[in-house]
């Protein structure tokens, strides 16, 4: 590997963490978050040494197929995150709302324009150079699935269509194709889109409350509907969207990812209570300067 591809398998673990903070935004102290990058980096380069080097002999090299991080990046950030808020979520951040107004709407509405336009160089960035032409129709078609998807479903679902909707589920077109962006004709990377559309809405609509009322933890984002649904979605589509996988070492591959993310995220959880709590969660005054 040359530098250049290291430094991108370092943005795409920098992502996941993203992914992973978002699940427990605005529930942690400042330096706690720095901790949190400390607990997730190990665990996300044991995942992606036993899923994509053939770490510990569990899965063959070569054999998973996660080009853009479905699994890897998406899912297994989610994933933790969930695992972490299983552990640290206390009976007043639970009962705490987690509120939003017309301008956080719009700064999420601006978020997602950003990455929509990114998103086909972020699959692209690490596949051969003949195949970087198809990834990016793919990755465009998918996420062009998804808008659309998420609009319809939004509306049936809710009646008007949901700015946090169009902000977070119009995007799982992009992580859904991640696994198969580049190994897949377009007809199909526009259906894989749709269907993660509407798989992420139906999450963010009528999903999560019933999933955090079972769990007693707060997704603060919504992390496990835009990332983690549509990433396994991805990873499982891959057996029956691309030709000569290996159904096995792809259904084993999600399945040890699971285990490691949700493990690694309940310990990471206990480590992060250890280290305080807020009194406030959601509230910036009481870590940030806040002018009135």
């Amino acid at each position: 590997e040359s530098d250049i591809d290291r430094l991108i398998l370092a943005e795409f673990g920098a992502a996941s963490l993203l992914i992973c903070a978002g699940a427990l935004l605005g529930r942690l102290k400042m330096p706690q978050y720095l901790l949190l990058g400390l607990l997730f980096v190990p665990s996300y380069a044991l995942n992606e040494w036993v899923l994509l080097s053939g770490g510990l002999g569990l899965v063959a090299k070569g054999a998973f197929v996660d080009t853009g991080g479905s699994i890897v990046i998406h899912a297994f950030g989610a994933l933790f995150g969930i695992g972490a808020a299983i552990s640290m979520t206390t009976k007043k951040e639970f009962e705490t709302p987690v509120e939003c107004d017309e301008t956080s709407d719009r700064f999420s509405l601006l978020g997602s324009m950003v990455l929509w336009v990114f998103w086909p160089s972020f699959c692209a960035a690490l596949v051969a150079p003949a195949e970087v032409p198809t990834t990016i129709v793919n990755v465009i078609f998918a996420l062009c699935g998804s808008t659309l998807a998420t609009y319809l479903v939004s509306l049936k679902l809710r009646g008007k269509v949901s700015v946090a909707d169009i902000a977070n589920a119009a995007l799982a077109g992009g992580v859904a194709i991640g696994s198969t962006c580049n190994k897949v004709p377009a007809t199909h990377a526009i259906v894989i889109g749709l269907l993660a559309g509407a798989l992420s809405t139906l999450g963010f609509a009528v999903v999560q409350n019933r999933l955090q009322k079972a769990i007693k933890a707060v997704d603060t984002c919504g992390v496990m509907y835009l990332h983690g649904l549509p990433g396994l979605f991805g990873g499982l589509v891959a057996t029956v969207t691309v030709d000569g996988i290996s159904k096995g070492a792809q259904f084993k591959g999600i399945l040890i990812m699971i285990v490691l993310a949700l493990a690694t995220g309940l310990v990471a959880g206990k480590i992060l209570s250890l280290a305080g709590r807020r009194k406030e969660p959601y509230v910036d005054a009481e870590e940030l300067l806040v002018e009135e």
